[in-house]
């Protein structure tokens, strides 16, 4: 399994920015795709964003222009750029492999102040 360890959340007012960081325990070279997920209070979990070795992404329509996930292969992290960010927005957010039952991790907390 690989171990994911997310930071970077935190409280900020509605238009403001936030970038998420994602470490893994082991490498992620020979993993083909990382997504980033969410989930709000009452929710059921969802993809915001994925993105694959060759880093191509693929992203939610709701954050669509607002949000940029990318990775780095060499110190085996994930990053989230969150831009222009909503209310809505706010939710546990996770980091995790995609087409693998790899264990999830506590996740970072973002919060969006209307």
């Amino acid at each position: 399994q690989v171990q994911l360890v997310e930071s970077g959340g935190g409280l900020v007012q509605s238009g403001g920015s936030l970038r998420l960081s994602c470490a893994a325990s082991g490498s992620i070279f020979s993993i083909d795709v990382m997504g980033w997920y969410r989930q709000a209070p009452g929710k059921q979990r969802e993809l915001v964003a994925s993105i694959t070795s060759g880093g191509n992404t693929i992203y939610a329509d709701a954050v669509k222009g607002r949000f940029t996930i990318s990775r780095n292969n060499t110190k085996n992290t994930v990053a989230l750029q969150m831009n222009n960010l909503k209310p809505e927005d706010t939710a546990v957010y996770y980091c995790n492999l995609r087409g693998l039952n790899n264990p999830w991790g506590q996740g970072t907390q973002v919060t969006v102040s209307s």
